[in-house]
């Protein structure tokens, strides 16, 4: 019994240091081209500081949207619109365009009521209102429309 209980512990020990060591090269993969955009030469440092620039010029998106308020954002990013978020779920730049081929019902009708496991999940606890659906609708047109 004892040997069972070391074992387990151990085994749990090194599972866990694994996946700090696995998230932990992850998270510094992220974070390292914005560190090493701050020790690049001022000409480069100007290109970084130009692209946010433009994409703002081309869409203007209120960081406190609605897709930051109903916490998308932790699990999905909006690229075309310039919304950095989660990376467990799809870029939602195209699903205005892509949620009926893939998953059968309109856009629409997926906010309502979706037939994937994960968001019926997520939105069958807290569902959303008219006014938040008619809110990401146009986020999400904007974005499919957004290049």
């Amino acid at each position: 019994m004892k040997n069972a209980i070391i074992s387990f512990v151990i085994s749990a020990l090194i599972g866990l240091g694994f996946g700090y060591v696995v998230f932990k090269v992850i998270g510094s993969h992220d974070e390292q081209p914005q560190a090493s955009s701050t020790t690049n030469s001022s000409t480069q440092t100007k290109e970084t500081s130009t692209s946010p620039t433009e994409d703002a010029k081309t869409v203007s998106v209120d960081e406190n949207n609605i897709l930051s308020k109903r916490g998308c954002l932790g699990c999905h990013s909006v690229g075309s619109l310039g919304l950095k978020g989660g990376q467990v779920g799809p870029d939602l730049s195209q699903a205005f365009v892509n949620v009926e081929g893939k998953h059968g019902i309109p856009i629409q009708e997926f906010l309502k009521k979706p037939t994937s496991a994960v968001m019926s999940g997520v939105l069958g606890k807290n569902p959303l209102t008219d006014d938040q659906r008619k809110q990401v609708l146009e986020l999400l047109k904007k974005a499919s429309e957004t290049k």
